[in-house]
Order: structure tokens, then sequence, then C-alpha cells
């Protein structure tokens, strides 16, 4: 019969322990270890987010944030207006892992296929009618039409989308696990780089001839 000494029960029971912790990496921002950090935007942006402004100088105003209430201009190539209430726009959420964007849609509007390499998002439609959808690193794409009071969730990193299917214009208010969440539009990431990637990788990623990549780039001023 085998049989653990002292030593052997304690590894155990350290790594049960590992096991059992929630490890940094799992989550999106790092949880902060003060209060608040006002971000001095002034200052270079450090790993975990803008080093504080001090405290002396901090007021009511730094954790207020007014840049949602009003409609975006929606007279865009793709009908949509982003207006983003992240650590940069609003310094009072930085280290605290949130953020928000108000998303306005003319009829017809594309809020074109994106990711956000930092932040799972999740959302609510407050007016109009919205084909929401993402795709799964298997291809799998889910798809469904909300109307007002409907959310919902986009895992992080998965490239995703939302259309106005609707006559009216819509209205979504998205939050993130991230001060900071990042956006990777993927038609101008592949066709509006610089310096560009070369035509050999993108017609054969796309299997098309370089007048076809030479076009498209022609419609991102690239």
């Amino acid at each position: 019969m085998v049989s653990l000494s002292s030593s052997g029960y304690y590894l155990v029971f350290c790594l049960l322990g590992l096991l059992l912790t929630r490890l940094p990496s799992h989550s999106a921002d790092p949880d902060p270890l003060q209060d608040f950090c006002v971000a001095n935007l002034n200052a270079t942006f450090s790993v975990n987010g803008f080093p504080c402004k001090p405290v002396s100088q901090t007021t009511s105003e730094d954790f207020f944030f007014s840049g949602l209430s009003k409609e975006g201009d929606t007279n865009t190539p793709s009908g949509v207006s982003v207006t983003a209430g992240n650590v940069q726009s609003f310094p009072g959420l930085n280290t605290l892992g949130i953020s928000m964007n108000r998303v306005d849609f003319a009829p017809g509007g594309l809020n074109p296929p994106h990711s956000h390499p930092r932040a799972t998002e999740s959302g609510i439609v407050i007016h109009g009618k919205l084909l929401v959808g993402f795709i799964t690193t298997d291809n799998v794409f889910h798809s469904k039409v909300l109307t007002a009071g409907q959310m919902f969730v986009i895992p992080r990193g998965l490239v995703h989308f939302q259309r106005n299917v609707g006559e009216e214009k819509a209205l979504t208010f998205t939050a993130f696990n991230s001060h900071l969440p990042g956006v990777v539009l993927i038609a101008p990431n592949l066709f509006a780089t610089t310096p560009p990637i070369p035509n050999q990788v993108l017609t054969k990623a796309f299997q098309v001839e370089d007048e076809v990549v030479n076009s498209i780039r022609s419609k991102f001023g690239a």
C-alpha cells in the first residue's frame, strides 16, 4: 500500500490550491490597487494604464462623463457613428476595467466586422431593429435580430458586427470589461495598412487576382 508523507499531502494541497485559484491571466484588466487612478492623459501609456493624476488634483468632474448623451453623426460611409467612453475620453475609468460605447445607426447602417482584442462586449438595444452576429474560431456564425430592450454578448476577440435592418434609426449602448478594449476593423486591417501587406499574401489568402486586391485597396484610399 502506498502512503503519502506529510510533505506529499502538502504538495497535493498546494497543487489543488493553484488549480482552484483564478489566475490573473483569465481576466481582462488587472485589479486596481487603490480607490481610483484618474488617468494623466499627458503621460505615456504604461503596461496597465495611464499613470495616475495626483489625488490633490482630482475633482468630482473626473468621475462623470456626458459624452454618450448626444446622438452621433451617422452621415458616414457605413451609416454608423461610434462614440467611445473609454479611458482616453473618460480618464476616471483608468485601471477600473470597464468602458462603454454609444453606437448610432442610420437606416441600413452597418457597424462593420471587427473585434476587440482586450475585452468581452455586451450591449443593449435602446431603439431600432438590429441584426447582431459573431463568428466563432470554428467559423460558426451566430446571429439574431434584436429590438429595444434586448441584449447581446460578444466573447472576447471574436469577429462581430451589427446592422440596422429596420426602417428607422437605431441605437445601442455597449459595455466592455476593459478600460481600453481596442478595436480591429477587419477590412482596413487587411487593405489599409502602412506599409501595405504584400499582394502575394492577400491574393493567396483570398484566392483572387492582383486586380481584385488593388480594387479593394483603392476603396480605402490605399
